[in-house]
């Protein structure tokens, strides 16, 4: 995580509940509320990052707008509890799940999702077209994935966010040891080093 994006939490972590403690206030005590207490502080730990919809304009971050709410909630499950990891995510997840994963995951879940602005090549893109036919089984022809069995969409992420995950994926770094992800972890380990920006600017293309 970039320094810029830590400063950004701790900013926000910080304002929001003053902002929402004053608003209380001036309502009288019968309407006071804690500081996790409204939808909006629910959600600013991952909006400093992600954008307060979930529609991130990193190369590096991922765009959770839109996103099964199953899914979030067990990317953040798995994150708290070690098994994908990251030290960023880590601490973060864990205070996602002390303020209430469900609330957080359906609220972005229910946000528009906004493709990348991040531009990709077209040339490369038209080279990951090809390389992609490993991936269609599971992500569909147009990169929109299958909530149903818990596959994310991966059509408009930003390639430099495609392309850091599927490296992770074929070096067993993401979800070590997961049974679940030994199929799609050999799939992963057939694609050349060289077309992996490829692939990840082609399912970043995809609208």
């Amino acid at each position: 995580m970039s320094t810029i994006c830590r400063l950004a939490v701790v900013a926000l972590a910080g304002f929001a509940p003053a902002l929402l403690a004053g608003s209380a206030w001036a309502q009288g005590p019968a309407s006071r509320m804690g500081p996790f207490d409204t939808p909006l502080a629910k959600v600013i730990t991952c909006a400093a990052c992600h954008g307060m919809n979930g529609n991130s304009r990193s190369d590096a971050m991922p765009i959770i707008a839109g996103m099964d709410a199953a899914y979030i909630k067990k990317q953040v499950e798995t994150y708290a509890a070690g098994g994908r990891p990251s030290p960023e995510m880590g601490p973060y997840s864990k205070q996602v799940l002390d303020i209430g994963v469900d609330p957080v995951a359906a609220f972005f879940a229910s946000q528009r999702m906004e493709p990348t602005p991040v531009k990709v090549d077209a040339a490369a893109v038209e080279r990951g077209r090809a390389a992609a036919a490993v991936c269609v089984a599971c992500h569909g022809p147009a990169g929109k994935g299958d909530p149903g069995r818990g596959i994310p969409s991966l059509a408009g992420q930003a390639p430099g966010f495609l392309r850091d995950q599927i490296r992770l994926f074929k070096q067993d770094a993401r979800n070590p040891g997961d049974a679940a992800l030994v199929a799609l972890k050999a799939i992963m380990k057939t694609v050349p080093d060289e077309r992996i920006p490829d692939l990840a600017a082609y399912y970043s293309s995809l609208r």
